[in-house]
């Protein structure tokens, strides 16, 4: 899985708009056909109507990242931003296809309401079956 970081963050992050440590992040999963835009997908709005449907296991907008780590890596000459594991239980139907997911900061405002930290890149479509459990681990942005 590649992750890629918005502009916007970029932005947010030296006008100290995002609060790594005190924000509340969500996960979203795109739809089938999703391509993001790191220059133009600003925040939440800019992408929803690309959210997967609610249905079988999945609602959209509803899931909070949790664990949030922030460190620094001197090796590599970049921050890292990983939240815990999020897993969603399929049931009477499949979740999916979805491409990739979107992490937001569903506490920021303004300048752009509900701005979109990044982006992760499933590698192709994914599907979880029915009664299977479908899980992002190691949820991370770098920023260089």
């Amino acid at each position: 899985m590649a992750s890629t970081v918005s502009n916007k963050i970029k932005y947010l992050l030296a006008t100290k708009a995002i609060d790594f440590a005190n924000d509340s992040f969500k996960i979203i999963l795109m739809a089938s056909g999703f391509v993001f835009n790191q220059d133009t997908h600003h925040g939440y709005s800019d992408v929803s109507a690309s959210e997967l449907a609610t249905g079988y296991g999945y609602t959209r907008n509803t899931k909070t990242l949790a664990g949030v780590v922030v460190t620094e890596d001197n090796t590599n000459d970049r921050c890292e931003v990983t939240w815990s594991n999020v897993t969603w239980t399929a049931s009477g139907g499949s979740i999916g296809p979805t491409p990739g997911a979107i992490i937001f900061d569903d506490t920021v405002t303004t300048p752009t309401a509900d701005p979109i930290v990044g982006y992760i890149d499933f590698g192709g479509e994914q599907t979880q079956a029915d009664g299977g459990v479908a899980t992002i681990s190691s949820i991370k942005v770098r920023l260089a």
